[in-house]
């Protein structure tokens, strides 16, 4: 199940452009982190549209922090070099060739704020990142735009036929394999501690992307574990 997450969104406009987006789409989930704005204003009803469910059925959260997700794929216009491991992306047509794994995980798209987008921070805690291929001179996007392209991408593949039989990797046991790479890291040397953050923000990345089985996860979990007892 795939849900649609909009952080500290601004404007009754931009969630019922969002949700009727959504409703275009078949998606029926929307989140709302710390909302600055009454989701169920007149604006917001306007501009759904026939979306208005979508808008009555919104949960709202306080923080990013509660948002309770196996897999967080985040957006940002910003780009990041080599080294801004927190802003390497995958694009839109990219993430919806992951559209089988990620529907069968309790996943998120999480879409940050009007103007800032998400901090570093946030994007740190989701599993892989999402951007928008546009002008190099104007490349922000109004919220509902980019969850349209996003969403459209996810859509195009919900009719493929695929075999049954995959069980996602859950958000504890992701955790559980972070936590065995953070402790084989210890152990190694790095000439600066900065070194072994990168690593873990490398990996997290690496095993969000793979949109890892719970067989594959338990095999990783194993792997790492027996690592971790040689000498």
């Amino acid at each position: 199940m795939i849900s649609v997450v909009l952080v500290e969104p601004q404007t009754p406009g931009n969630i019922g452009s969002v949700a009727r987006v959504m409703k275009n789409f078949g998606f029926a989930n929307l989140v709302l982190v710390n909302p600055k704005c009454n989701h169920l204003a007149d604006e917001a009803r306007w501009m759904s549209k026939h979306a208005l469910p979508i808008l009555k059925r919104a949960v709202v959260v306080k923080r990013f922090g509660d948002l309770k997700f196996d897999t967080l794929v985040a957006t940002t216009a910003a780009l990041g070099r080599d080294y801004n491991v927190a802003r390497l992306p995958l694009t839109p047509e990219q993430l919806g060739s992951k559209f089988y794994e990620i529907k069968k995980a309790k996943s998120a798209i999480v879409f940050g704020r009007d103007y800032t987008g998400l901090r570093n921070s946030e994007l740190l805690k989701c599993d892989f990142v999402v951007s928008i291929p546009a002008s190099v001179k104007y490349g922000s996007m109004n919220i509902s735009h980019a969850a349209a392209i996003v969403l459209y991408e996810l859509s195009k593949k919900s009719e493929i036929k695929k075999i049954g039989g995959f069980v996602p990797a859950s958000e504890k046991e992701k955790e559980v394999i972070m936590q065995l790479i953070g402790g084989l890291l210890k152990r190694m040397p790095f000439n600066f501690d900065s070194k072994r953050e990168t690593q873990k923000k490398i990996w997290k990345r690496l095993i969000g992307k793979a949109m890892l089985g719970r067989r594959e996860a338990f095999a990783v979990i194993g792997f790492l574990k027996k690592a971790g007892r040689i000498k």
